[in-house]
């Protein structure tokens, strides 16, 4: 309560100072700094933050209401929260992710932590669009998800009793376009940062790995075995993907094109955006189709079920043999080890979520 009635507050405050330009220049929200852990801080390097789009706690407040409202959607039922579920890193248990009157796309939505990280800033499991905030406006529009247009979301908003006070807090305005709206988004996008996971602990010195742990982890290290860190991030890349896109042997041939359709080059077909290995816990069904079910499917996947393609990636070093013929063992405790990057604070952090 006292925070809402800080807000009315410093709404009428504003209000006061409308009648001077002077006054309305003066106004600006409250700076947010994001909470770089210490990990992070140490082994990678800072996070991208727009000069145009500076983090406040008004923007975050203001993002992190709309991140969850279905009035965006075009017949208010659906919210982007709800492809985007918290206690599920932010991604959807449906292999495909569906839209307001039921019709579904060929991708399983993507879960969403560490984005402020992503250095190419290429969103989408095939890169299509550059930047956080232009990521935003896609799913508003598309007709398979949430079916809106962006002059029907604006009248909603500035027509709602609370939406044009918390813009005027956010952004010194009361007006509402689709910029700010992406903006506001972006910014609460940029703190969902997940950095605790049991493997975190034990990299900061405050926990131990299982026998079975350590040797997953070796596995992964190893291009003997595993080989799996040229792609997914090592004990030195604490966001456990490069953020590149690349063909892992998924398929002979091409429905999906992936990077390919948007770049226009045959070379690109068939990449996709590698994920993030953190919160496997919570983010089945994996891949970008959602077609592996469990950690097994994927590890078997690697292991001997590489399909050859004329655009598989070289990492793929093995596919000639069908993969890296990890025995039952080191699957096992692969498995471990990837379990072992999950985050069981983050998807209940109240600061992330509506309840």
């Amino acid at each position: 309560m006292q925070h809402w009635l800080a807000h009315i507050s410093l709404f009428l405050t504003l209000i006061g100072l409308s009648c001077s330009n002077e006054g309305v220049d003066a106004y600006s929200p409250t700076p947010s700094s994001l909470k770089i852990p210490p990990l992070f801080q140490e082994k990678i390097l800072n996070p991208i933050l727009p000069s145009d789009n500076p983090q406040t706690v008004e923007g975050i407040t203001l993002g992190k209401k709309l991140f969850f409202d279905p009035l965006l959607s075009g017949d208010n039922t659906q919210a982007c929260a709800d492809c985007h579920m918290a206690k599920n890193a932010f991604t959807d248990t449906r292999r495909f992710s569906e839209g307001i009157d039921g019709s579904m796309g060929t991708r399983n939505s993507m879960p969403l932590f560490n984005l402020a990280w992503n250095y190419n800033e290429k969103f989408f499991w095939d890169g299509r669009v550059f930047s956080l905030e232009h990521q935003a406006f896609q799913p508003v529009t598309d007709p398979r998800e949430m079916k809106s247009t962006w002059v029907q979301v604006v009248q909603k908003l500035e027509r709602h009793p609370e939406y044009p006070v918390l813009f005027q807090l956010a952004f010194g305005q009361s007006s509402i376009d689709s910029i700010l709206v992406t903006r506001a988004i972006a910014q609460f996008e940029r703190t969902l940062i997940s950095s605790n996971s049991k493997f975190d602990k034990f990299l900061m010195g405050k926990s131990t790995l299982t026998v079975e742990e350590q040797n997953g982890f070796d596995v992964f290290m190893d291009e003997n075995r595993g080989d799996c860190f040229h792609c997914h991030g090592s004990d030195n890349n604490p966001l456990w993907t490069d953020n590149l896109f690349h063909n892992n042997g998924l398929d002979e041939t091409f429905t999906d094109l992936g990077l390919g359709k948007f770049t226009g080059d045959p070379a690109d077909n068939g990449k996709f955006k590698t994920p993030s290995l953190r919160n496997l816990a919570f983010t089945a069904p994996y891949m970008h189709d959602g077609r592996f079910t469990t950690l097994e499917d994927v590890i078997n996947h690697y292991s001997e079920g590489l399909k050859h393609s004329p655009t598989i990636d070289p990492l793929m070093k093995k596919v000639a043999q069908g993969g890296v013929q990890l025995s039952a063992q080191d699957k096992a405790d692969l498995k471990a080890f990837l379990l072992s990057l999950s985050d069981f604070e983050f998807v209940i952090n109240p600061d992330f979520n509506t309840q």
